[in-house]
């Protein structure tokens, strides 16, 4: 098996604070790598070190057998990155975007006009080629800002949230590209908060929390290994959770979550029907008035729960690439 990326004990600090904290990714050619964990988590900087815009305390990263910190530059030509917010010049066309990011490559100018064309058709983009991009939708500019990160034929491409801010419309279509792309033998990087889209998207998923890797599989390993269904339960708006999680806690299997300012709570439990009739019941006897109740099958949310204790969109710390510009890799 091939791998297209290696990162070995990956370490970051900033001060005091350990932003990466030992962190290791594998990843094989042509498969896509799903990188989840909450805001803060470490996905943002274990990106910037991979692509070089960043130097770690510790660690070794290889990208297409290239050694990223002993040639930075090599790699660079091996990489391509499309990140939170599309990267494109407002006051230029689609296509003059693309052409000038073809040029930045060395590619002469017949070559850049090819090329510009070439990724406009395939992203879905001809019909606005000639429209300044500042008059594109949020979608679109996502897409021309992707193109730009495929103008070389990379053989990574790194994709940091792609897919956020988008509408339902939007994500389905950038979706499609990211299936395109890896149907034609590109390897990606995918870091996301959204659940489903590792879910669609990831042949393998890497779940890291204050900075550390604590799960890594497939999507459908990943929810095996939390077992049984989810209970969840409703309670009357402004009713006291506490008697709740308690009588949950004893008919489920481990701790039961209730996010802050909801009313709902719930827990794993391993036969989902006979434990919400019994679970209901007890309810009952405690005082507690339950508007609803469903189980389902575990899902990529419930590992998370079940891993981090937080939502997949809580906010944790993380440092701003503006507080580290010295560090980019020359």
């Amino acid at each position: 098996m091939s791998l297209a990326v290696e990162v070995t004990g990956l370490v970051k600090n900033y001060g005091r604070v350990r932003v990466l904290d030992e962190i290791d990714l594998e990843i094989p050619t042509g498969t896509v790598m799903g990188l989840l964990g909450p805001n803060g988590a470490g996905k943002t900087t274990t990106v910037r070190v991979v692509t070089t815009l960043l130097k770690p305390c510790a660690g070794s990263v290889r990208v297409a057998g290239i050694d990223v910190l002993h040639d930075p530059a090599a790699a660079r030509r091996r990489i391509g990155l499309s990140g939170q917010y599309a990267a494109v010049d407002a006051n230029l066309s689609g296509f003059e975007n693309l052409r000038m990011v073809a040029r930045l490559y060395g590619m002469s100018t017949k070559q850049a006009t090819v090329r510009a064309a070439e990724l406009l058709s395939v992203l879905g983009l001809e019909h606005a080629a000639n429209r300044r991009a500042g008059t594109y939708s949020g979608g679109m500019a996502r897409r021309l800002d992707l193109a730009g990160a495929l103008v070389a034929r990379p053989a990574v491409v790194v994709l940091d949230e792609p897919t956020t801010g988008l509408d339902p419309r939007g994500r389905l279509d950038m979706w499609g590209v990211i299936g395109d792309l890896v149907d034609d033998g590109t390897t990606v990087l995918l870091t996301t908060q959204y659940l489903e889209e590792a879910d669609l998207l990831a042949d393998r998923i890497t779940v890291i929390d204050h900075g550390r890797v604590i799960a890594r599989g497939s999507a459908d390993e990943l929810k095996t290994s939390i077992g049984g269904d989810r209970l969840t339960v409703t309670l009357a708006a402004g009713q006291d959770a506490g008697p709740a999680l308690a009588v949950l806690a004893q008919a489920g299997i481990g701790e039961p979550i209730h996010e802050t300012g909801t009313d709902e709570a719930s827990v794993m439990v391993g036969d989902g029907s006979r434990t919400m009739v019994e679970a209901l019941r007890r309810l009952d006897d405690a005082g507690v008035c339950v508007v609803d109740a469903t189980v389902h099958r575990p899902s990529l949310d419930d590992v998370f729960l079940s891993l981090t204790g937080k939502v997949s969109n809580q906010p944790v710390t993380e440092p701003e690439i503006d507080d580290v510009q010295e560090e980019i890799m020359s």
